[in-house]
């Protein structure tokens, strides 16, 4: 198979995926070496940069998947975003990002730096897999330590935590306070 036919099928396969793939797997299901894949996808990524792509090719959680490019995604929003992404309140988003900034944060942290309770946010973004209990912290009472989840990753367009905005001074000083 030439390059350029092995493209359109790692392209068909990461068409047809609904979450993102790894090279690895990709390599596994086309039939051909990662090598090759790494070839194909910086086509694919190179083919899709112009003005005349609506997609473009990124990896998320580990994997590659295509996302709608940020300037289509205005016009986009309001039909095909993420119900989870509309519905979010400033007080989730709030102890999202305490939590995403902070973890692994116990609630009575999150409560030491909002200055409110977080049980319904907290509720709120378990049932929306945003966060998980990731263990417990060794002192009295273990209460449960939360983080975030690869559904937030998606949900933000993150690779890894790492990539998470960079605070400044005063904002890393307030998600501090519980440490």
């Amino acid at each position: 198979m030439e390059l350029e036919t092995e493209t359109a099928l790692v392209e068909a396969i990461l068409f047809l995926e609904s979450e993102p793939v790894t090279e690895k797997s990709l390599a596994h299901i086309a039939e051909l070496s990662e090598e090759v894949v790494r070839k194909c996808l910086e086509r694919i990524q190179e083919r899709t940069r112009g003005a005349s792509s609506g997609i473009e090719l990124v990896m998320i959680t580990g994997g590659w998947c295509f996302i709608p490019k940020k300037a289509m995604w205005s016009v986009l929003r309001e039909r095909y975003g993420s119900k989870s992404e509309g519905r979010l309140s400033r007080s989730a988003l709030e102890t999202l990002s305490i939590i995403a900034y902070s973890q692994p944060v116990t609630r009575a942290e999150i409560e030491a730096i909002r200055g409110v309770s977080a049980d319904n946010m907290i509720r709120l973004l378990l049932e929306r897999s945003l966060i998980k209990e990731v263990g417990k912290k060794d002192v009295p009472g273990k209460p449960v330590q939360f983080g975030t989840t690869k559904e937030f990753l998606k949900l933000f367009h993150l690779n890894s935590i790492a990539e998470l905005p960079k605070l400044d001074d005063a904002e890393a000083e307030r998600f501090e306070l519980a440490r």
